[in-house]
Order: structure tokens, then sequence, then C-alpha cells
């Protein structure tokens, strides 16, 4: 895909930026990325681009979510959704506590992946989200049947916490502190 930067080797997760998506001039890109079979747990497939910006318009919005395009070198890389699980997704599925945010995050296709490119990404969405001082703790709820994502999720210092029924998906609640995540990924990284 063409908007994706060249993947040579990983970038360090500091080298990537966010910024908030912009429903309409995203909407083509976005489209793109939550329509390719890869993309397949976004459960975006059979959208059409006016509905992805339909959705993304909503996200911008509702009071409790956001969503941002991750970029390196000043073109998009990659999708992330940051919400209040009070409010958005996880509503009497679990018991939130202070300072829980919630995450989705999505790498599109490379047509030459690179080698930790997909984990320098989530480390770079960990950080951003933790350099909120109110972050106490990082929640997620991938499909069950996304192995990769799980393994994802565990290198960053994610811990299962259940499954859950969504209406969705039955999906694999975790959670990540700031400590956690530090010491997986260390401090000084």
């Amino acid at each position: 895909m063409k908007d994706i930067p060249e993947r040579g080797r990983a970038p360090a997760p500091e080298a990537f930026a966010f910024r908030p998506v912009d429903p309409a001039a995203d909407g083509e890109l976005l489209h793109r990325w939550v329509s390719h079979p890869k993309a397949a747990y976004w459960m975006m497939r059979d959208l059409t681009r006016e509905d992805v910006e339909r959705e993304y318009a909503a996200i911008a919005a509702h009071p409790h979510h956001d969503a941002f395009v991750g970029e390196l070198t000043g073109r998009p890389a990659f999708l992330m959704e940051r919400y209040d699980p009070r409010y958005v997704e996880l509503v009497g599925l679990y018991e939130p506590e202070p300072g829980d945010v919630g995450m989705h995050f999505l790498v599109p296709p490379a047509e030459t992946p690179v080698h930790g490119y997909t984990r320098a990404v989530i480390t770079a969405v960990m950080r951003e989200l933790f350099a909120d001082p109110d972050t106490v703790r990082v929640v997620v709820e991938p499909d069950v049947r996304n192995a990769a994502v799980h393994a994802l999720n565990a290198a960053v210092g994610f811990e299962t916490v259940r499954e859950i029924a969504k209406p969705e998906k039955d999906a694999l609640l975790s959670v990540c502190t700031r400590k956690q995540f530090e010491d997986a990924v260390g401090a000084a990284r």
C-alpha cells in the first residue's frame, strides 16, 4: 500500500507521531485499511467509504472516544482508537477502575513486512496513552481468536483478565498498568 512508509527496518517507537483522524479527509485511507482482508477483526470489511466516514465522524463527535492516525515521517502508518471504557465498548462487561483507558490499534499490511514493525507501533501507542498522567491502566478487548494481537499485547505487558462476551464477538479482556508496560519494554527505551 503506497500510503504506508517503507519499512526497511523497524523504526523506534518514538519515530511515530499522532494526529486526530479527519473523517472526510482520511475516509479513503481508513476505508482501504479497515476493508482489507487482514483487518477482519475490525469487522468493517463490508462497509463503504461513506460508512467508514460516518463511523469516524461519530467517533470524532463522541465525548469519550477518539481516533488517531499514527504517522511515520509524515505519512500515515496505522490507526489508533482511545476510549473511556466506562462509556464505550465495555459498559457492563467489567468493573472499570479510575484511570482506565481503552485502546484499539490497526496496522495495515505492508507490501514488504518488517520484523518488529507492529511491536514498535504498539509500543508507540502505549507510550502515547501513558503520556497522559491520568492514565493508570490500558484496557483492551481483542477477539479471542486473534492470536497475533494477544502475543503483541503480552509483549508490552498486558495481563489477561478473562474472556467476555460482547455483542459482536467473544473477547479477551486484558489490562496493562504503567509499571507492567515499563517492565515489559524497559523504562529507558
